[in-house]
């Protein structure tokens, strides 16, 4: 705690014969606390804040709790849920498998890879979300099969239907996947060029494959940097999920529109989706705290303790103090 102290530990005196110095003790010194009346003043004002918003939402009736508690467990509304996780877990693997083979094609040395990335990138981040679910819901008006075969011959491996192929859920996880890829493409991308270059130098001294260089040796350190800007666009897309709405798909927001419709008890039912999209994000931002933790195990001789750490500590130490 910082101290304020009101003399010195030597003083000069001066007197008509000569100056001298005496040293004042130790038990002498008047301790102060220092004070912060505008720390004092913010928290309280903080605190009024929150009881404020505290008491209005617990007793505003026009909030309907009872209503909100009789739909959060709903069956319809956990299917909906479900089929939100769903996007977000496929979405998010393609679009890393797929943003890691375009950051490596930006960072060839062929420059039709690289500008092949490039413009897919540029494209991509150019356009919204919502124009390209709409693109890909009515590609059947433009290709009525979708053929697997030899390019400009008659040989064809096998042959679908575009609206059997493309359903409302394909054509989700597929836009979605589309448009995270540019953006991961772009995070993985500097992770990889922010490595120092004497790694790259060394990795390759050892006459080590690229691929076991950048799989190996670089890719795992540069996820320190890839893995904050990762879980951040992961939790992006969990929100970005709820745009999936224009194609029907009974994901957590449409559902939650369907029942609000029917119900007309519109605030309670965008409360209970609030709530499970807070839910989501909160145990996305714990793993990502134990994820980046884990990575850092190279970076630091001991680790900062945990919050269940700190919390054990302290109820030690209260038990024992």
């Amino acid at each position: 705690m910082p101290i304020v102290a009101k003399s010195y530990d030597l003083i000069d005196e001066v007197s008509p014969v000569r100056q001298r110095r005496v040293a004042t003790p130790i038990k002498a010194l008047q301790v102060v606390p220092a004070r912060h009346p505008w720390r004092w003043a913010g928290s309280i004002f903080a605190a009024l804040v929150l009881l404020a918003i505290v008491h209005s939402l617990a007793t505003n009736p026009r909030w309907e709790w009872g209503v909100f508690g009789q739909w959060f467990f709903s069956a319809s509304v956990l299917r909906g849920l479900g089929q939100t996780l769903l996007l977000t877990l496929l979405s998010t693997v393609f679009s890393i498998l797929f943003g890691t083979a375009l950051a490596l094609a930006r960072l060839s040395g062929s420059p039709l890879l690289a500008a092949l990335a490039w413009g897919y990138i540029w494209f991509f981040r150019s356009m919204p979300a919502l124009l390209v679910l709409i693109i890909l819901y009515n590609f059947a008006y433009l290709y009525d099969h979708i053929v697997l075969g030899v390019p400009f011959t008659r040989v064809v491996f096998a042959e679908w239907s575009t609206v059997d192929v493309l359903s409302q859920f394909t054509v989700a996880v597929l836009g979605l996947s589309l448009m995270q890829a540019a953006y991961a493409a772009e995070i993985i991308r500097g992770g990889l060029i922010g490595v120092d270059s004497g790694q790259h130098e060394a990795a390759a001294a050892l006459g080590l494959p690229a691929s076991r260089r950048i799989f190996r040796i670089i890719l795992p350190q540069a996820l320190r940097s890839i893995l904050p800007s990762g879980f951040n666009e992961i939790i992006g897309l969990v929100k970005g999920t709820s745009i999936v709405y224009v194609l029907a798909l009974p994901e957590l927001f449409y559902t939650v529109q369907v029942i609000y419709n029917r119900t007309q008890a519109v605030i309670p039912l965008l409360v209970v989706a609030t709530v499970w999209y807070l839910i989501i994000t909160t145990v996305l931002t714990s793993a990502q705290y134990y994820v980046e933790r884990h990575f850092a195990r190279g970076t630091a001789r001991v680790l900062p303790p945990t919050p269940l750490q700190r919390l054990r500590g302290w109820l030690k130490e209260k038990t024992h103090g």
